[in-house]
């Protein structure tokens, strides 16, 4: 399936996406996630890139001091387990390279098996110190409850050239 750039009329369509693949997190008890982003607070984001037309899945970035941050990556159950979050995930790496980019960090849950084993596998490993503006981010989601359904871990991989 086909990773582009997001058009306008894309970001109505993600809130669905979103609300969709936060249905996988039911069975490990995650029933309280915050709600998806709408198309007003998308369209403010650094990059969105979406699987598909219409869209099958989606990654966020945004920056955070100076690194490209993941913030979103949602696919739809109905077509998971099918290589789009890393055909999203590569997208990503390639666009975060050539926008200038050193490094990509993300939040993840630890135990959460296509979490933090997925972004391993993806070359990401935990990031030894937070910066100022990561530590923010996770101050924000431990007040909206994240932390109460496992770890969260925050990881980087460095960019180097064009992926």
């Amino acid at each position: 399936m086909h990773v582009r750039s997001a058009r306008s009329d894309d970001l109505r369509l993600l809130p669905a996406v979103e609300a969709a693949a936060d249905t996988v997190f039911v069975p490990w008890g995650i029933t309280d996630l915050p709600p998806p982003a709408g198309p007003d607070e998308l369209a403010t984001a650094r990059k969105v890139l979406v699987a598909g037309d219409p869209p099958a899945g989606f990654l966020r970035l945004e920056e955070i001091d100076g690194r490209a941050h993941v913030e979103q990556l949602s696919v739809h159950p109905d077509h998971m387990r099918r290589g789009l979050g890393g055909a999203l995930l590569q997208a990503a790496l390639g666009w975060a390279a050539d926008s200038g980019f050193a490094e990509t960090t993300l939040v993840t849950y630890a135990d959460i098996p296509w979490n933090a084993p997925f972004y391993r596998k993806h070359g990401f490993v935990p990031l030894p110190q937070l910066s100022t503006g990561l530590i923010a981010l996770r101050d924000k989601e431990i007040t909206l409850g994240l932390d109460e359904h496992g770890t969260r871990v925050v990881f980087y991989r460095t960019v180097t050239g064009r992926v």
